[in-house]
């Protein structure tokens, strides 16, 4: 089995850098991120950090890069409060890709990646038409990260999934929404029907439901 030390990582070129240790999660969850700046220009950014932080009440964190540069989904939900997750469609991931590119900020990812903008139920951020599952997110707090990344923590108010998406337990069959996860950094997969097992106790070894 190869080894690969801290040293050996600080020392790998760049971009070798980059794919390795972004790839080193395994899968993550392809989603794309919508706001809208003061002056009503919509932004899309796929993003592949969001993590689950709580239940009750529900929560959300994304992970942002350093502000090194400007960041115009950060500088936008930093102004309104509230941004969108998206799930990408497996269909569309080169379009959600493509929201990556380092677009002008009076440029919409919306328009220029052939997605469609959709405002829901007086929420002040724009959703992804063609997402199967969208969530309304806003802001509940920022942390900050040692590297100068920055943790976005979000209160979920609303949430819009098709309906085979949602099994009677509560669980989300992502499989039939047909969305798309990812690896590294521009690895984008299709979702296979998961083995399932019920609620682990001690003595009681897991069978597959």
């Amino acid at each position: 089995m190869r080894h690969i030390t801290a040293a050996d990582i600080r020392n790998f070129e760049k971009i070798y850098r980059l794919n390795l240790v972004n790839g080193l999660p395994g899968f993550k969850p392809a989603n794309l991120v919508g706001t809208v700046a003061p002056d009503s220009t919509t932004n899309l950014a796929v993003f592949s950090s969001a993590l689950h932080l709580g239940s009750d009440p529900a929560l959300i964190g994304i992970v942002t890069r350093p502000a090194t540069v400007p960041r115009h989904t950060y500088q936008n939900l930093k102004s309104t409060g509230c941004y969108t997750l998206n799930h990408v469609p497996l269909a569309l991931a080169a379009q959600a890709h493509y929201t990556s590119a380092d677009f002008a900020p009076e440029v919409s990812e919306f328009d220029e990646c052939g997605f469609t903008a959709v405002y829901r139920d007086d929420f002040p951020a724009p959703y992804v038409a063609e997402s199967p599952l969208s969530m309304g997110l806003r802001l509940r707090e920022e942390l900050a990260i040692s590297n100068g990344t920055v943790l976005l923590v979000g209160t979920v108010e609303h949430v819009y999934l098709r309906e085979e998406g949602l099994r009677t337990d509560g669980t989300l069959d992502l499989a039939a929404l047909d969305t798309a996860c990812i690896s590294g950094l521009d690895g984008y997969h299709a979702v296979l029907p998961p083995v399932r097992f019920g609620y682990a106790r001690p003595g009681q070894p897991p069978v597959a439901q």
